[in-house]
């Protein structure tokens, strides 16, 4: 453990002197990284809308057509954890490169699977290669002087969310039009264009540790030891992660079934409530400066419940009266997912500066297990019990968060 600190200590130094831009990125440029976050982050989320129709086309059940998601959010997880790092001891600009055309592969490989386990192979190598989204956030970080960083970096950040938010909508449409295969090629053409793009103006980065890749996933166990505040985060985090998951993975099936007998399309049409989300970032902000970022973790997590337990009234209502309520449950637990984000990575960044991007890939890996865990959990408690069984987990997950944010750290 003492060699790893004294390997920690001089990748500082070696980070202080080269983290400072010469330049600052242009707009052209900014755009270009905001788009490619949103674009990569967004091939986590397609095959959630078109669940009903993956199922129904190749042939298997509800609960074997949730593995789709759980793999590609698992394999994200996992590539956060042992890709991400990379980014401070090689130039990202070949990282991001090399992710962007591994991504394309996988993107293909999914929209021409000719099974559930060519797909289920897909889905986890999409979910290793969207870590491009990870390095292309601190990418941003690298290229901003100090004084305009937050501004670079909030840009980037609100392209990422947009990708997340909106991924579901279009691909949604695009499933009920085309069909599902016509979305992951799509997709496949956009993340293309995107490397193309950072291969004509993306400058290079030079490396800011020598630690060994071994030292470096090494100091993210001795940060998790460290920090009861980051644990504690972390786990928050996931559990949210997971009701919202949960929801997500299932929403597709519901509605395809009786008695609303919807498609794809409007089951990403759902998304566009959630565009809520991208509100809470701002507000969520200025409120963990004022009240502290604690406060904030509590009241997205509350907000987070409410919202999942309103739903819960859904089978007291008529089928056109639930999709409101629906719809009204999903911009609210989006805001109180998103905020508790925002207020987590608040605390999350500082603990320890000079250590923040292992610190986001520590919470991010909480993130993205939740998730994976959502995913596998609301097909199963969907498949035993329906979708009434599916947001009272959710509710539970979200009070066991703000139960766990009310514990001071």
């Amino acid at each position: 453990m003492t060699s790893i600190h004294q390997s920690h200590d001089q990748a500082l130094t070696i980070t202080d002197l080269s983290a400072i831009p010469t330049r600052q990125p242009s707009r052209a440029l900014t755009l270009l990284l905001a788009t490619g976050a949103g674009l990569s982050v967004a091939s986590l989320y397609y095959s959630q809308p078109m669940l009903g129709v993956l199922a129904s086309d190749i042939g298997v059940s509800s609960r074997a057509i949730g593995l789709v998601p759980t793999l590609t959010q698992l394999g994200y997880a996992i590539g956060i954890l042992l890709l991400s790092p990379l980014g401070d001891r090689h130039d990202r600009r070949h990282i991001i490169l090399l992710k962007s055309a591994l991504l394309v592969l996988a993107l293909l490989a999914g929209g021409l699977a000719p099974n559930l386990g060519c797909l289920l192979a897909a889905s986890l190598a999409i979910g290793l290669t969207a870590t491009l989204a990870q390095d292309i956030v601190p990418a941003a970080a690298s290229l901003a002087h100090q004084s305009t960083r937050g501004k670079v970096v909030g840009t980037v950040m609100t392209g990422l969310l947009m990708g997340i938010l909106l991924s579901r909508v279009v691909s949604g449409l695009v499933a009920e039009h085309w069909g599902w295969r016509a979305m992951f090629i799509l997709a496949a053409a956009g993340v293309a264009l995107i490397g193309l793009c950072a291969w004509r103006w993306l400058p290079r980065f030079a490396p800011t540790t020598t630690l060994s890749y071994r030292a470096l996933l090494g100091s993210l166990r001795a940060l998790w030891v460290k920090h009861a505040s980051l644990r504690q985060a972390a786990l928050a985090q996931g559990l949210l992660s997971m009701g919202f998951s949960a929801f997500w993975s299932t929403l597709a099936i519901m509605l395809h079934a009786a008695p609303f007998h919807l498609g794809a399309a409007a089951a990403g049409g759902f998304g566009l409530a959630g565009t809520a989300g991208a509100l809470a970032a701002p507000l969520a902000g200025h409120l963990a400066d004022r009240r502290g970022p604690a406060w904030v973790a509590q009241l997205g997590a509350a907000l987070t419940a409410l919202s999942f337990a309103m739903m819960c009234l859904a089978p007291l209502l008529s089928p056109s009266a639930q999709l409101w309520l629906l719809g009204l449950g999903t911009v609210g637990f989006d805001l109180g997912v998103q905020a508790s984000l925002i207020a987590h990575q608040t605390m999350v960044y500082g603990i320890e500066p000079s250590a923040r991007s292992r610190l986001n890939a520590i919470l991010f890996v909480g993130i993205f297990v939740g998730m994976a865990a959502g995913a596998v959990s609301g097909s199963m408690v969907y498949a035993q019990w329906g979708w009434l069984a599916v947001t009272g987990l959710a509710t539970l997950l979200a009070l066991a968060a703000f139960v766990l944010r009310l514990q001071r750290r």
